[in-house]
């Protein structure tokens, strides 16, 4: 009988299983005690009630077992082909298995497409918490029949993290056949150490083995493990990197982290845990800067950046801190933040910012935030890199390998009316434009701090 836990409140828990822990590796047979493992856990954490996503890697690799293959084609066209003969005996596999303790699945098969349109995301959304309502256990795969990115980039470690994001989920289980993130190959060196947790990603990167998986089946391996737990940390979703022999430990691990007996001492199951951001990105934000493909750049000058790296900011960009446009896009499509990579003075800095925050106070009385509550002593250094010299940036001039990437955003209006307001107070884009749908050229932005700052002549 099932070991009852009630000391773990509800949580919403999105699990991840690789295609080496589907169907093994040589003969491409689905492994049954890894399955019926992961389903007799979800159908547990469903009866303690909590709410289970699970997504499921492996259509190609059963394409191979029902056709005979002995290893994956060339051909795109070919992997899509195995996919499509895969998918549907995969769907059934699972609904076999939870169909003998009455769990109802539901197949959900996402594209980058899907989830790059704001309507669609947003039906995805809403169709994940409708099937959760319900009770129902959520599959979920790349539609790899008609999707590029997935089959020549990874496999679904991204997207498990993208929907962990979309189901506002607690915990992203990325079960695999190693039971965490090693200091090397576990497999060839004995010496050998699990990191138990990461608070840094981006600090942990050159002291880890990135090259502990990646079978001949799947096309991912722990770097992809790493991309996903950047997404989903900041999501705000705890990640944990552990075996799938044991799915099991799920429960355990939960409580481990959880500390919800402080007077029993818990033993750690292997596992390395990736904590969830204190700020996390939430929907539209989340949404604009994980899965969407930029079209553009907007290039903003250091007082811009300064105000952006505040909160309080409300991730809104305003045209008197735009100093030019890297390619073309239309109104509504992401395009990338981006600073120009060249050292600037702290009095030139200084003299930016103050414009800007000039800018703020200039704009309409509704704006909820003015350079009132930037007056702050900067919290984060912005290491001298300067966005420009604040002159006239055309799109012959500079191209993407000027620039550097700090953020994201949603645009308000298409590249050439950016481009015709730029450095210009927001109380001027009806004049210049002839229309003004937003005071703000950019919202929905979401800054990132370089890893370490440029350091341009």
């Amino acid at each position: 009988m099932p070991q009852e836990r009630k000391s773990i409140p509800p949580r919403t828990i999105v699990i991840k299983l690789g295609t080496s822990s589907i169907v093994h590796e040589t003969t491409h047979q689905p492994l049954l005690s890894t399955l019926s493992a992961v389903v007799e856990t979800a159908v547990d954490l469903r009866r303690h009630g909590h709410k289970v996503v699970l997504v499921s890697s492996g259509a190609i690799a059963t394409g191979l077992k029902r056709m005979d293959l002995m290893k994956r084609p060339e051909s795109l066209s070919g992997k899509q082909a195995l996919a499509a003969i895969g998918q549907g005996r995969l769907i059934a596999l699972w609904d076999n298995l939870f169909g003998q303790v009455e769990q109802p699945i539901a197949q959900v098969l996402l594209t980058r497409g899907d989830i790059s349109d704001q309507t669609r995301y947003l039906n995805a959304v809403n169709t994940f918490k409708e099937l959760l309502s319900m009770g129902v256990v959520p599959i979920v795969n790349e539609n790899d029949t008609i999707s590029v990115s997935e089959i020549k980039f990874g496999d679904n470690d991204t997207l498990s993290a993208i929907t962990s994001s979309m189901v506002h989920a607690d915990y992203l289980f990325l079960l695999t056949d190693v039971d965490g993130l090693y200091t090397a190959n576990p497999r060839k060196d004995p010496n050998a150490k699990q990191i138990e947790v990461v608070n840094s990603i981006a600090a942990i990167r050159s002291e880890v083995s990135t090259t502990t998986l990646g079978s001949s089946l799947g096309t991912g391996g722990m770097e992809t493990k790493l991309i996903a737990a950047e997404i989903s940390t900041a999501a705000g979703v705890t990640t944990i990197i552990t075996s799938s022999k044991h799915p099991e430990k799920i429960f355990d691990i939960i409580e481990y982290d959880m500390h919800t007996s402080p007077n029993k001492r818990l033993k750690r199951p292997p596992h390395t845990l990736f904590t969830a951001s204190p700020e996390p990105m939430r929907d539209l934000k989340s949404w604009t800067s994980h899965t969407l493909n930029p079209s553009g750049s907007v290039i903003i000058d250091a007082g811009a950046y300064h105000v952006l790296c505040k909160r309080e900011s409300g991730g809104r960009l305003l045209a008197a801190g735009v100093i030019g446009v890297v390619g073309a896009f239309a109104s509504g499509q992401a395009v990338r933040i981006v600073i120009r990579q060249r050292v600037l003075g702290h009095d030139e800095r200084e003299e930016e910012k103050r414009a800007y925050l000039e800018s703020l106070e200039l704009t309409r009385p509704s704006t909820p935030h003015t350079a009132a509550a930037f007056e702050l002593e900067d919290s984060q250094e912005l290491g001298g890199v300067k966005a420009g010299d604040g002159d006239v940036v055309l799109d012959a001039e500079i191209s993407e390998a000027d620039v550097v990437e700090v953020g994201r955003g949603l645009a308000n209006y298409n590249s050439a009316q950016i481009m015709a307001v730029k450095g210009l107070h927001s109380s001027l884009l009806p004049q210049v434009l002839g229309y003004a749908d937003s005071e703000y050229v950019v919202e929905n932005v979401t800054i990132r701090l370089p890893l370490s700052p440029p350091s341009y002549a």
